[in-house]
């Protein structure tokens, strides 16, 4: 064999060595795979390994099918009340993994995140700018659904879906937010100061309560001994009637005499009558 032989057939080799190597392709799970031959589209190539016709006769496009996000980045919105708020969202999508949606992201649209991002910022302004600064804030999950329609109908021919839309942040500008915060101190403060006006009424009410109950418990016990003692003495009055009234009426009468004597008292005795008739008179036991 010549030389020349050898030389072409290592030749060969080489060449058929590096188009067998540059000809395998491998597509992960997590895109698919577009060929194209002579730059016009071939064929679709799913996960595992791709064949492709060497020296730049065919070539794979790998697209990634993963859910992804994009910044749509801060921004100044003027709202429905004339003031620059400043607005930042996100947006969730991915490609749909079937042949036409993934020819749909490379061919119908020239970097689709980019374009998100325009129009998810374009979106935002035409729906904030209708709103004013506080329903803005208290209106986040219907911005959220309006920049989510919208963009879903905006990008039906991209062969994306979006996944969901978060609104970050609706910042007021700096003026608006200290007087803002002046308004929630203000409230905060409106707040405890009625608690502690209840609170403080409330014991006050316990307390005048509390002194109400004890006069009445003071009067039902006053009440409650004189109707004893009348009882007491009721019972009493009716046992002397019963048992003693004779006889206590003359003990009485006794008393009286005694203490006259007692207490040195001068008796004037009448012509004819004798000490023991005087005295029994006094007492008033002196038959008559």
């Amino acid at each position: 064999m010549s030389a020349g032989l050898i030389v072409f057939w290592v030749v060969f080799g080489i060449v058929a060595f590096i188009a067998l190597v540059t000809s395998i392709r491998t597509v992960r799970p997590i895109a698919r795979g577009l060929v194209e031959r002579f730059g016009k589209y071939n064929r679709f190539a799913n996960p595992g390994l791709v064949f492709i016709l060497p020296f730049g006769i065919e070539k794979l496009t790998k697209v990634n099918i993963t859910e992804m996000m994009v910044d749509a980045g801060g921004q100044e919105i003027i709202t429905k009340d004339a003031l620059n708020a400043s607005v930042d969202a996100q947006v969730y999508f991915k490609v749909k993994t079937d042949e036409t949606s993934v020819k749909a992201s490379e061919y119908n649209v020239f970097n689709y995140k980019v374009q998100i991002v325009a129009l998810a910022r374009t979106t935002l302004r035409n729906i904030i700018g209708t709103m004013n600064l506080m329903e803005a804030n208290s209106e986040r999950g219907k911005i959220n659904k309006s920049l989510y329609d919208q963009l879903t109908v905006e990008t039906q021919n991209w062969g994306i879906e979006i996944v969901r839309t978060e609104l970050k942040e609706i910042n007021p500008p700096d003026t608006v937010q200290q007087a803002m915060n002046k308004v929630v101190v203000a409230n905060n403060e409106k707040t405890a100061a009625i608690d502690f006006a209840t609170a403080t009424e409330t014991k006050a009410d316990g307390e005048r309560r509390a002194v109400i109950k004890k006069a009445d418990g003071d009067k039902q016990s006053r009440i409650l001994v004189a109707e004893g003692e009348a009882q007491a003495i009721k019972l009493v009055n009716e046992a002397a009637d019963a048992y003693f009234k004779g006889n206590a009426q003359l003990l009485k009468q006794l008393q009286v005499a005694q203490e006259a004597l007692a207490n040195n008292s001068k008796i004037v005795i009448p012509t004819g009558q004798s000490l023991i008739n005087v005295i029994g008179d006094l007492a008033g036991i002196t038959k008559k």
